[in-house]
């Protein structure tokens, strides 16, 4: 097949070209998208449903290699590793708005993988791999039910911007991730410098129109190079299943399903499951297999779970644990949870509870980028988010973070982000340890981070709050948005949307669905009562700690930064880098200079500091005209001593300015090793320094008797 190209253009002078048949043509699908210079491949494959399988098992990827951007990868080994975050979200990005887009029962193995092939260091990947999913399953055979759009936008001196890139980012307000179908969205993520909620709305209203038209280019680029599409095997559960669970659990069900707490609702579910199991076993067994007769129970149970709690909260406002649409589980908020550490914050919201821990460190604490382009600049704030089997009361592996782990990290740490202030020196590192879970535990993080911020003395400008609303559907329109949703309401309902914010205005957000798509309406109702919430919660953690404490903790290292002379840079660090390191083994503190002679000293305490600051001026300052040093005698002469009144700086102690009295030999008052008290008295056009014992001890006799 030859090679098709279509060109979409999505704002003055950015042109998106999509293209098809020149590589990866034994992929079920594949295609090239560019925008600029950079490039990415994406390729769509698909395998048979393993036996017994009841889930949909997508598998999305996205690698950028070193060589995109023509450099070597850093390390002894010259070979990209294990995918880093960046990767990862890029990842979780592309995944989250085509998954619901396959049939119910599909359950092929499907791998869509993303790879950078160019990168000109302005234009990012990510969405053009979002987008590359899209088209590379488009093309293919499989039953995808798109295309859909994706772009990234910013919001620069009040006017949108499509795709904007690195350079005009730096000035955005905003930015939103958005992919979607004509006038329905179904991925957004991203972050906002405390904008209202209009704003967003707007942004996603201009994101809507772009979308249209990369849906449009698609569709034209399937005509050209497209396969045709296979019939699936779809894996639905037998009517006489469905019917015969709805016999064994009656009426059971609805009252299982609404059990307040978590842990009881999942045992009364679990009996009733039992029960339908043992009763239709040997009708089913014989004929389907004990896999195969598993397979559709699960399935079947788990579908009518679903429809009852669905139905008990789209007709009679019923929710599992008996609240109502829009009312928020107990919610409390502790600080000083801890000893120890820099500070803590313990927040609980009902049967979900995040511990979140703040430590302060200086600049060499910082987060480098992972970025393979060269401006990765330091991250002076992260949050780390942990996940323990013990939160939802199970046993399992335990190994690093997850894909999850670090998608509700990033999502929790660029929220909060927004209100650290970009002149505190301080690195801070937030860690979230989930005590518990039963639903929006990223949510719980920010709220819990903004705890420990305070606790820690960061003065944030104002407290960060989230909380996330969920949607139920039927097939008549009726829909119903739900706030503070648990993790039935997340598994069995249509959306988890996550909106973090102060009382300016949103910080950050993210929308999962499991509908092929909401309206912006929708998520704008959402979005007002997502305020509503936050407002209730911002009450509690002002009501536990109002404002950051005025102090940062005493457990916190103390930081100071000073001006030197950039000339005296070199003689701070020493030859070889003596001087820096006598100063970080003595005191155990950090140093870090920058070239405009900023000296950040980061100490375990103010005694400390003060001794490093000592030292750093020993090496640094210059010698004044009228003050008093205690200088070493480094040499001796007949007609005077040279001493060393500050490091690499000596100035000649004259015979006659040694007493006053007549001194015979030099060697009656100092000889070399020894230490004098001397006062400048004169530094000539040259540098050249004069001292003076006399005129030191005279002045240190006259300020004793003034004493």
């Amino acid at each position: 097949m030859p090679e098709a190209k279509v060109t979409v253009n999505i704002g003055p002078g950015k042109d998106i070209t999509l293209s098809a048949g020149k590589i990866a043509k034994l992929a079920n699908g594949s295609c090239v998208i560019r925008q600029g210079d950079t490039t990415v491949l994406s390729a769509a494959c698909s395998g048979d449903a393993k036996p017994g399988q009841d889930f949909f098992p997508l598998q999305v990827d996205y690698r950028e290699k070193y060589s995109a951007a023509g450099r070597f990868p850093g390390g002894y080994i010259k070979r990209e590793g294990r995918p880093s975050d960046k990767e990862i979200l890029i990842c979780r990005m592309a995944d989250r708005p085509i998954r619901p887009l396959f049939p119910e029962g599909f359950f092929d193995e499907v791998q869509v993988s993303g790879l950078l092939l160019s990168a000109d260091g302005e234009n990012e990947g990510d969405v053009l791999s979002i987008l590359g999913a899209s088209c590379s399953l488009c093309l293919s055979d499989l039953p995808f039910q798109g295309p859909i759009g994706a772009l990234r936008v910013g919001c620069i001196n009040g006017e949108f911007v499509a795709n904007p890139t690195y350079t005009e980012m730096k000035d955005s307000t905003m930015e939103l991730i958005y992919a979607g179908l004509p006038d329905k969205v179904i991925m957004i993520e991203g972050d906002c410098k405390e904008v209202p909620e209009a704003t967003l709305v707007a942004a996603m209203r201009f994101a809507n129109e772009i979308v249209k038209k990369q849906v449009e280019a698609q569709l034209e680029l399937m005509k050209l190079a497209g396969r045709p599409k296979k019939t699936p095997e779809l894996h639905l559960v037998p009517q006489e299943i469905n019917d015969g669970i709805l016999a064994i659990c009656g009426e059971k069900l609805e009252a299982a399903c609404t059990v307040p707490g978590k842990e009881a609702r999942l045992i009364a579910l679990d009996e009733l499951k039992t029960a339908a199991r043992e009763g239709l076993k040997d009708k089913f067994v014989p004929e389907l297999g004990e896999e195969g007769f598993d397979q559709v129970m699960n399935m079947g149970f788990d579908k009518l779970v679903e429809v009852t709690i669905r139905r008990a909260i789209l007709e009679k406002g019923f929710r599992p644990d008996g609240r109502g649409v829009e009312d928020i589980r107990p919610l409390s908020a502790e600080v000083g949870v801890l000893p120890v550490v820099h500070g803590s914050g313990l927040f609980t919201r009902g049967e979900t509870q995040a511990l979140v821990i703040t430590t302060l460190g200086g600049p060499q604490d910082a987060q480098e980028g992972d970025s393979i382009y060269n401006h990765n600049p330091t991250r002076k704030f992260y949050l780390h988010y942990n996940f323990p089997n013990y939160s939802v009361g199970e046993v399992g592996r335990i190994s690093g973070p997850g894909r999850r782990e670090i998608g509700h990290g990033n999502l929790a740490e660029r929220s909060l982000r927004q209100v650290i202030p970009a002149d505190f020196p301080y690195t801070v590192r937030c860690v979230s340890e989930i005590m518990s879970s039963n639903g929006s535990t990223s949510m719980a993080s920010v709220c819990g981070g903004s705890l420990s911020l305070m606790d820690a003395g960061v003065p944030i400008t104002s407290p960060v709050v989230g909380i996330s609303c969920g949607l139920v559907t039927d097939d008549n329109g009726k829909e119903l948005i739900l706030t503070d949703i648990i993790g039935a309401e997340d598994h069995y309902g249509d959306m988890d949307f996550k909106v973090c914010g102060t009382t300016k205005g949103i910080t950050g957000f993210q929308l999962d669905l499991k509908l092929p798509g909401v309206s912006i309406d929708t998520l704008a109702r959402a979005m007002e009562q997502n305020k509503r919430a936050r407002a209730k919660i911002l009450d509690v953690i002002t009501g536990c700690i109002p404002a950051p404490r005025a102090e940062l903790s005493p457990n916190a290292p103390q930081m100071a930064t000073m001006k030197i002379n950039p000339d005296k840079i070199g003689a701070l660090i020493g030859t070889g880098g003596k001087n820096i390191k006598e100063i970080t083994e003595s005191t155990g503190s950090q140093v870090n200079i920058e070239d405009d002679g900023t000296v950040t000293i980061l100490a375990r305490n103010k005694a400390v500091l003060d001794e490093v600051k000592r030292k750093v001026e020993s090496y640094t300052c210059e010698a004044e005209i009228g003050k008093i040093y205690r200088g070493l005698v480094k040499s001796v002469k007949d007609f005077g001593a040279f001493v060393e009144i500050l490091p690499g700086q000596e100035g000649l102690l004259h015979i006659s300015e040694m007493a006053n009295y007549r001194v015979r030999e030099v060697s009656d008052i100092c000889k070399e090793g020894d230490h004098v008290t001397v006062k400048v008295i004169d530094i000539d056009r040259t540098g050249k320094i004069r001292l003076s014992r006399k005129a030191a001890l005279e002045d240190l006799d006259k300020e004793e008797a003034g004493k």
